[in-house]
């Protein structure tokens, strides 16, 4: 059924590529490629997506790879898309429907207590008292600081960076630029006075500590603090006592779902829905997006101006921009020729940091896992099963470990993983009685120093290994697997084309974030060459499903489209 409706939002094919001009082209159909050309299409724009591989989406896509099962095959959650994204391009019209989860969170004990987190008050009072009274009375403030540090973050995200102009440009452009830029930092400023000094000195901490810390301040709770540090790791090869880490944490607060703060959801259909709606949303504007349409290098002439593509083919499309939603290190290393850019532009691309120690498992179950904390027995979903399942993370000890056998070249000997059972709200994505399981598992080098991801026993090897793992906290769950997908480090670089297999087009530390992502100097989406564009998760304001960098990146566009 998914295949179905995904073909209705491509439209054309390759051959008519050639045949015009374009206003412009974008390097790649994920989520960001997507919204990007959505918004140049209602901007008045001709614009043409050309994505690699056969289906559109990305890392945000829905694929049948077990006959009945329907997997989000790398990304799982939504929460991150941006409220602007989703109301301007009115993806609830064009088929998007997420699914809230309460409660969110669940973490086993292997000592037969387990902790269940949500968005019911009353619900983390009473969890959170079984291992601390005064825990549970903390939590609600911690959240709520971490809300009220959100609101000052929702400006940086929804704007493009007040980058310098890189350009010779005119007094009227300079004195603009410097306009702009003022009435940005001016509203910096206004938050920042209305937080007050106390609050800014505690928003500064967080951004620069380990999550560690930041945790060990507030509460005293071991799995408590586990459970909230899996956010600060997520999709890294940090640790929870990596300074900086503690930034991530924003993340459990910074999304939203239907305007309620900190809801992740599922969607309908898996993930490539999203990505299915922002491209009808394109296609209804005047897009044309064609799959199975690989770029291999850019038209580039005077050495300083783009003005199309070559195909894999050989075809050659031209236009008068181009955005690139691939990775940074895709783009720069791979498609464009030799000694064009700059060669500080050049090295900085080159030695980012896009490295991962990220894995994910789908797997097609005959049965929902029991969970013997629980101590019930029964084939229906319980509320344990409806949020995100926390595998080895009763500590922050565990991930620590999990993570210092990575630094030592092994995946790790107890993985921490998130498991996720989206089938519980969803029907539409496995067969009655059987479900769809993600693990989002960590941490597994990309080059193991007692293997190799290629050879097929040390693959069946790991995956064992998770699911003995899962088995300690839910016995019986190996048995329940029908079959699986695993995506290692490796495979997401292949399959997706996620430099390093890094899911967020780079790494996130505070060195690769706003004015400094993806290099200092071109933070805001123009990139040395005139005409090339950034639009994916290696630009502002960086990964997961969000759409911004696609809809800054555009908005840029069409300003730069007036002036000419």
């Amino acid at each position: 059924m998914w295949r179905r409706r995904f073909s209705t939002t491509v439209s054309g094919s390759a051959a008519a590529l050639k045949d015009k001009k374009w206003d412009a082209l974008i390097i790649g159909g994920g989520h960001n490629g997507l919204t990007a050309a959505a918004y140049l299409a209602r901007g008045g724009l001709s614009v043409a997506v050309l994505e690699r591989r056969h289906i559109i989406g990305g890392a945000a896509v829905t694929e049948e790879l077990i006959p009945g099962f329907k997997f989000s095959r790398c990304s799982y959650l939504q929460s991150l898309l941006r409220p602007a994204v989703i109301n301007e391009l009115d993806l609830a019209k064009h088929g998007l429907k997420l699914l809230k989860r309460n409660p969110s969170s669940f973490t086993p004990c292997l000592d037969g207590r387990y902790l269940l987190l949500g968005p019911d008050k009353d619900l983390n009072h009473s969890q959170i008292s079984k291992f601390s009274k005064a825990d549970a009375e903390a939590y609600p403030k911690y959240e709520s600081q971490l809300e009220n540090f959100c609101k000052f973050m929702d400006l940086v995200l929804d704007s493009s960076p007040p980058e310098s102009l890189q350009h010779k440009s005119s007094l009227n452009e300079q004195l603009k630029n410097k306009l702009q830029n003022s009435v940005f930092w001016a509203s910096c400023l206004r938050h920042a006075a209305s937080m007050g000094q106390k609050d800014m000195v505690d928003f500064m901490d967080l951004l620069l500590s380990p999550a560690s810390k930041v945790l060990n301040n507030w509460f005293e709770a071991d799995v408590l603090k586990a459970t909230l540090a899996t956010d600060a790791v997520i999709g890294s090869t940090a640790s929870v006592h990596t300074p900086g880490s503690g930034y991530v944490l924003l993340h459990h607060v910074m999304g939203e779902t239907d305007g309620e703060r900190g809801i992740w959801s599922y969607v309908e259909g898996g993930m490539g829905s999203i990505s299915n709606a922002i491209a009808s949303a394109a296609v209804a504007a005047g897009a044309h997006i064609v799959t199975d349409a690989e770029v291999s290098q850019l038209l580039i002439k005077n050495s300083s101006t783009v003005h199309g593509v070559i195909l894999a083919d050989g075809t050659e499309v031209h236009a008068s921009v181009v955005l690139s939603n691939a990775t940074p290190y895709k783009t720069f290393m791979d498609l464009v020729p030799n000694n064009v850019l700059p060669d500080d532009y050049f090295r900085a691309i080159k030695h980012s940091d896009y490295s991962s120690a990220t894995t994910k498992i789908n797997v097609a179950v005959d049965k929902l896992p029991q969970f013997q904390c629980c101590k019930l027995d029964h084939s229906q979903a319980g509320p344990e099963h409806v949020g995100t399942i926390h595998i080895g993370s009763e500590s922050m000890d565990e991930i620590h470990s999990a993570s210092e056998d990575a630094v030592n070249g092994i995946p790790s000997r107890r993985p921490v993983i998130e498991m996720t059972i989206p089938s519980v709200l969803d029907k539409t994505i496995s067969p009655p009685g059987k479900h769809v399981i993600n693990l989002f598992v960590q941490y597994t080098p990309y080059k193991p120093s007692d293997g190799d991801w290629q050879d097929h026993d040390y693959r069946e090897s790991f995956a064992q290994k998770c699911f003995a793992l899962i088995d300690e906290y839910a016995p019986g769950f190996s048995t329940s697997v029908i079959g699986y997908d695993m995506l290692t480090p490796p495979d997401l670089e292949r399959e997706i084309g996620l430099t390093g297999g890094n899911i967020f087009h780079g790494a996130m530390g505070l060195d690769s974030l706003f004015l400094m992502r993806p290099v200092k100097g071109w933070s805001n989406y123009k990139t040395p060459l005139k005409g090339l564009y950034l639009c994916g998760s290696g630009a502002h304001p960086g990964g997961g499903v969000m759409g911004a960098p696609g809809r800054n990146a555009a908005n840029l566009v069409l300003q730069d489209v007036k002036k000419t």
